[in-house]
């Protein structure tokens, strides 16, 4: 990967993880331990659905990654099962 798009990667990765911290705890949590796992290797699919559900409302964003309720799109809904798996 050359320089540029390297760098690119870095600073949208960096905009996503300061956009993941929220007010509710168990969402902080979450995206914490999201991060850890993922590191800098979130491709660009995955930072696209994420941005999706970073813009979401906190209460929204806790009932879809606790699986109260569940997005008839299938990105939202397979991101969500990965968070899941990250609690």
């Amino acid at each position: 990967m050359n320089e540029p798009v390297a760098e690119l990667r870095r600073v949208r990765n960096e905009r996503l993880r300061w956009h993941s911290r929220r007010a509710l705890l168990e969402l902080d949590i979450v995206f914490t331990r999201f991060w850890q796992r993922v590191g800098d290797e979130l491709d660009a699919a995955t930072a696209l659905t994420l941005e999706r559900l970073l813009a979401m409302e906190d209460h929204d964003l806790w009932e879809l990654v606790s699986g109260r309720t569940t997005s008839d799109d299938p990105q939202l809904e397979e991101l969500a099962a990965r968070l899941r798996a990250t609690r």
